[in-house]
């Protein structure tokens, strides 16, 4: 068995904001291994000041991986765990190599999911709009072009830029279209804070609201605890679940805060395992949740689509963000009218 990686700069067609940054580009590496002639390829795809990985140590922990690979596998296809230290320090190597074994056991053609019938090209996945933050006129450019695309969900990125303009334009929206016609999910990132936090929620909650992604930044467990107990507008962990490299950590955060929802982003929990044990502890609390692919290019977002169709779950997922890049694989995957597909007719470019 030989694995070896690679680096990847994604671009992205338009420059993104979020409440933490402005990107312009995407960062990452492809991780392969190969055993008897066939090849599995997995993404480790982090995001700078988000993910808890240590970039400082990053390509060694590959060059770890690569040189013990044969000892890992056996480990990983016996008892179907990875290195905790692994899951600890680096979430999203341990996310591309375990995808990467997977796609490597279903003999390298990027099926992670043995039988998917999304993978099959049999059933597609109900996902939502991405709008990015930006001025007034961007983010309504944005909006009008997620309805024409036949999107019936979308989420809006909110607290980087006026709050005021924010609520215009989301009172624009409600005012074109009702709650049965359009969902609006917002994303803080983190953006609010606990002397403003009520306020804003309040006067978000006009607007029909499905759900705000972590309105504050993470570990402000009783504030949190409170604001979904309250349950202004309902509230989905994000940042929060990362670092939580234990179930019974998981499980006390969980039954601490006692969200409405959690999203899950394998590549910065530690990968699709890990994304297993979180479903498994919010369902002893009734907690639905949905996926986020984390600005994975089309080889991670492959995977999570895979892992996502194989769960019994109506939830739209936010698995939308493979359109972002103008040089991202060309692959099957495929978004028409709101849902994202696997198309059989199309193939996988060379890495």
């Amino acid at each position: 068995m030989y694995a070896s990686y690679h680096p990847y700069s994604l671009e992205f067609k338009k420059p993104v904001l979020t409440s933490r940054s402005r990107m312009t580009h995407k960062h990452g590496y492809y991780l392969t291994i190969e055993a008897s002639g066939t090849r599995g390829v997995g993404e480790c795809s982090y995001i700078e000041g988000l993910s808890i990985d240590d970039p400082g140590g990053y390509e060694a922990a590959l060059l770890n991986i690569c040189s013990e690979v044969e000892e890992i596998a056996d480990a990983y296809f016996e008892s179907g765990t990875l290195p905790l230290e692994l899951l600890i320090r680096y979430p999203s190597i341990a996310f591309g190599l375990e995808t990467a074994l997977l796609d490597l056991r279903n003999g390298g053609k990027h099926e992670i999911i043995k039988g998917s019938e999304f993978y099959a090209g049999k059933k597609a996945i109900p996902i939502n709009g991405l709008v990015w933050m930006g001025d007034e006129g961007f983010m309504r450019e944005q909006i009008e072009q997620k309805l024409v695309d036949g999107f019936r969900c979308i989420k809006i990125k909110v607290g980087a830029i006026d709050f005021d303009e924010e609520c215009r334009l989301i009172e624009s929206i409600r005012a074109r279209y009702g709650p049965a016609q359009m969902e609006i999910r917002l994303d803080a990132n983190g953006a609010f804070t606990a002397d403003n936090v009520h306020a804003k929620l309040k006067r978000l909650s006009a607007y029909t609201i499905h759900s705000i992604e972590q309105p504050v930044k993470p570990q402000q467990y009783l504030l949190m605890h409170n604001l979904c107990r309250e349950n202004i507008i309902s509230i989905a962990l994000d940042e929060e679940l990362i670092g939580t490299s234990e179930s019974f950590i998981r499980q006390r955060l969980l039954e601490t805060i006692r969200p409405q929802y959690i999203i899950l982003k394998p590549s910065l929990l530690g990968g699709l395992a890990v994304c297993d044990d979180w479903i498994a502890q919010a369902a002893k609390l009734n907690i639905p949740w949905w996926a986020t692919s984390a600005l994975e290019g089309n080889i991670g977002l492959n995977a999570i689509a895979q892992w996502a169709a194989s769960k019994d779950t109506t939830m739209i997922q936010g698995l939308g963000t493979g359109s972002l890049y103008t040089n991202n694989i060309p692959s099957p995957l495929m978004i028409e009218m709101g849902h994202l597909r696997y198309d059989r007719t199309k193939n996988w470019a060379a890495l």
